[in-house]
């Protein structure tokens, strides 16, 4: 008998351990962008990683079935709740995303990032194998994901409908489906990208064109990328040093504390700092494939894989913006950028995962469970 309480050893120390570390890297560089000081940034996001945890470790509690169980109906409700945006939503920016709830604006596409994971996941789970190679195993999960996608895009997102869109393909190709399926789609899509692009908003337009040539518009459009280019390129190896950040701190880099706070945080940290930041990255990465591959629950697997992978798009999507290397979609990078609705979704991913991962453990150990 262990000396060691059950509920301690049981607590998922090194995952929480890893994020904490990364948020307190997060708020750090938040500090150092307000110019030093706690307000307006730093302390929201320390407040929400707090709030976010406690939820992550309260979901880890909930067992599997419970998940699958809830799969189609949480799907359902906010694909209910998108429509709702539509007909009642508030528009800002140009954009309609939000339901007032009159305490809170709720953001419905920010829960769909990880309830399309497990819709598409329970699909498969539920799915004959021997059905797997059949039209039946394709059509069904393209309107799963098509609905939402579809009316995230015209609200407009384009940064949420690719997450949306990114997350449940990814389960559509660990579930098994003939690899010939997705280079024929991907040949299908790069064919009709011209005529798509004629129907894009003329903001998304210049997104896509700027990206192509940045140079073209250094004062306009092309601002952020190269402000952006010039940040993380000014911070060499080493950085300039904690609160030495002179594109940030002199305001010439934009949403320095949102959608480019890597430059920022390159600015000051340099290639060290990006690199253990990445790394620190590919370890949660590491942590959730390993929970996947660790799980005999198909449903479990496909969506602790998917879930993992909806934050690696996050992360991946961010460096390669802010790097130029992709257009700039507004998508946020997980416990740095600025903003509760990444942290939320992200957390969730995280705490779905810790509740296979405590599946497995009670499955491989039953005693410890009572």
């Amino acid at each position: 008998m262990s000396i060691i309480p059950q509920p301690i050893t049981q607590f998922p120390w090194r995952v929480m351990a890893l994020l904490l570390a990364i948020a307190v890297f997060g708020t750090l560089v938040l500090y150092s962008a307000a110019g030093g000081s706690i307000f307006p940034w730093a302390t929201n996001q320390a407040v929400r990683f707090c709030i976010f945890s406690a939820m992550a470790l309260v979901l880890s509690r909930i067992p599997l079935e419970i998940f699958a169980r809830f799969a189609f109906p949480a799907y359902g409700a906010i694909l209910v709740a998108l429509f709702l945006v539509e007909l009642i939503g508030g528009v800002a920016g140009g954009s309609q995303r939000w339901i007032n709830l009159g305490f809170m604006q709720l953001q419905p596409s920010e829960f769909m990032k990880p309830v399309i994971v497990l819709a598409v996941a329970q699909f498969y789970a539920r799915l004959p194998v021997g059905e797997i190679r059949s039209w039946n195993a394709i059509w069904p999960a393209l309107l799963l994901i098509g609905m939402p996608w579809s009316l995230v895009l015209i609200q407009p997102d384009l940064g949420t409908a690719t997450m949306i869109l990114a997350g449940g393909v990814t389960v559509m190709f660990l579930a098994g489906l003939p690899l010939r399926l997705f280079i024929g789609s991907g040949l299908t899509v790069a064919a009709i990208v011209p005529i798509a692009f004629s129907f894009l908003h003329d903001y998304q337009k210049k997104r896509v064109l700027i990206f192509l040539d940045p140079e073209s518009d250094p004062l306009g459009a092309g601002y952020h990328i190269s402000q952006s280019k010039i940040a993380i390129g000014s911070g060499g190896i080493w950085g300039k040093g904690f609160l030495q950040g002179s594109q940030s701190h002199l305001d010439y880099l934009p949403e320095g504390h949102t959608d480019f706070v890597f430059a920022t945080m390159a600015e000051e940290w340099g290639m060290a700092g990006g690199l253990l930041l990445i790394g620190a990255f590919m370890l949660l990465f590491r942590w959730g494939l390993r929970v996947a591959m660790r799980t005999n629950d198909r449903f479990a697997r496909l969506v602790a894989a998917g879930l993992t992978t909806t934050i690696f798009f996050y992360v991946a999507i961010n460096l390669m913006m802010v790097m130029g290397l992709a257009p700039v979609v507004g998508i946020p990078l997980p416990f740095m950028s600025y903003g509760g609705s990444s942290m939320l979704t992200v957390m969730l991913c995280v705490g779905i995962i810790m509740a296979i991962d405590r599946s497995n453990s009670r499955a491989n150990n039953p005693r410890n469970w009572g």
